[in-house]
């Protein structure tokens, strides 16, 4: 079995942090490790990380980017799994990694998320994100479609192999925001991108926040002019940080 490295990144991330913990400890079979990077948080998530027994990190620098990529240079599994704080992964993650790499075509994968909160499921948000995973690539980077090409963000449990994420640097330390398709569209150089056919839950606080019309149009808008060349940085002002 492949050695999974499950790297998370935090940041202020007490409401949450615990119930993903908790279902990373029925993982069949377990991950190899797990940390989680942490950003200088102000609350309890680091006394959380801490409490679970997994490793915790600091990073003297906040920014997903960052963070991650600090994550990556002190993992040892063969494979990284970049998992955010608020999204919950079925219990069989680790064997569902290891069949989607057995294909040596396959660089990196992600899975299909499922935004729910206390008191709704995001269907039409979620039918969206899943097919932007299709669209966006086929629509301003056809070659690189054809080629294996699947936009991947945060929320959809982004893995790979390790060489492969090092092969192409990493993630861009530099990007505000939209790292994650910046590194689908690295990775592809060197192999397919698979969305796995399983359900991952993310929290929708962010949609709650905006309301699910005014969240499908930030996403569709910031994609559009992420794929027409927009700087992240100009793109970060439409996504505000939200805990």
């Amino acid at each position: 079995m492949l050695r999974v490295s499950i790297i998370i990144p935090t940041l202020n991330e007490a409401s949450h942090l615990n119930r993903t913990l908790k279902a990373l400890r029925l993982l069949s079979p377990p991950a190899w490790e797990i940390l989680v990077v942490d950003g200088q948080s102000e609350d309890e998530t680091v006394s959380i990380a801490e409490s679970a027994g997994v490793q915790v990190i600091d990073s003297a620098t906040r920014g997903r980017s960052t963070q991650m990529n600090l994550g990556a240079k002190r993992a040892t599994g063969e494979v990284l799994c970049f998992l955010h704080a608020d999204t919950l992964v079925p219990d069989d993650l680790v064997t569902i990694i290891a069949q989607t790499l057995s294909d040596t075509n396959i660089v990196a994968g992600g899975f299909i998320s499922l935004m729910t909160g206390s008191q709704t499921t995001r269907w039409g948000v979620s039918l969206h994100n899943y097919l932007k995973t299709y669209y966006a690539p086929f629509l301003f980077r056809p070659y690189l479609f054809f080629r294996g090409l699947r936009l991947l963000f945060g929320d959809q449990v982004i893995f790979c192999r390790r060489q492969a994420f090092w092969d192409c640097e990493g993630f861009d330390e530099s990007l505000p925001i939209m790292e994650d398709a910046d590194l689908c569209r690295k990775l592809v150089k060197t192999g397919r991108i698979r969305l796995v056919n399983r359900i991952v839950q993310s929290s929708d606080r962010r949609v709650a926040r905006w309301g699910s019309f005014k969240a499908t149009l930030i996403y569709l808008y910031i994609g559009l002019l992420w794929g027409m060349g927009v700087s992240a940085d100009y793109l970060q002002k439409f996504y505000q940080d939200i805990r």
